[in-house]
């Protein structure tokens, strides 16, 4: 996702867009105001003005990088299986992520640094998911074939959660990851590569034989 040049940008716009960068360089804690009023190129009482102080700000880039993941959401129809559902969540938003260093940098660190705003910011994801979930279920009338009633009900309870393992997965993990293969994580090859394995897992299962295409 490209960002327009900082001098296009307001000067609310350029304090978010810095907070942005430094937090996900530096982390929270480390990252004063005053270091991201000097980014932004703009008074420190500007940024108090704007945002109130540091948490606000936090508050913004967090609404920042959940409306990019709210507007990747909003571009797929719902496939005809669940399989399909949750394999083609995990593609538009890996590719949302492969095109977006920034914000994935972001997202990464907050989410790992633990504490109430991290907590927060995964719970915001997680309901976000699952009202997109919903949506696409009772628009698309998705298929969940014939289940007893308490593993369909086990399966509303987890498929949120197993929607974000399949989207913050590889992000998390990415600085391990790239050591074990050829390819960046988020390159264009290795991003196809992933999501055609994690259709084929989420509809044929682990071990299907080759060839095979039978749904579970």
């Amino acid at each position: 996702m490209s960002e327009p040049p900082a001098s296009d940008l307001t000067a609310r716009a350029r304090l978010r867009m810095a907070a942005l960068r430094l937090f996900a360089e530096r982390g929270f804690e480390a990252t004063s105001t005053r270091a991201i009023a000097a980014e932004a190129d703009v008074s420190h009482a500007l940024l108090r003005h704007h945002f109130g102080s540091k948490d606000g700000l936090r508050r913004a880039v967090d609404d920042d990088a959940l409306s990019a993941f709210d507007r990747i959401l909003a571009e797929f129809d719902a496939p005809a299986t669940r399989q399909g559902l949750l394999a083609t969540f995990g593609t538009v938003t890996a590719r949302l992520f492969g095109a977006d260093e920034l914000r994935r940098n972001y997202l990464r660190r907050s989410l790992l640094e633990g504490g109430a705003a991290s907590g927060e910011l995964f719970t915001r994801l997680l309901n976000g998911t699952r009202a997109r979930l919903a949506m696409l279920s009772e628009g698309g009338d998705v298929e969940t074939g014939a289940i007893p009633d308490s593993e369909a009900e086990s399966d509303r309870l987890w498929e949120p959660y197993q929607v974000l393992f399949l989207m913050l997965g590889p992000m998390l993990l990415e600085p391990v990851m790239r050591h074990t293969l050829a390819d960046p994580v988020f390159a264009p090859e290795a991003l196809h590569d992933r999501s055609a394995a994690n259709q084929r897992l989420l509809t044929r299962g682990l071990r299907a034989a080759p060839g095979d295409t039978r749904e579970p």
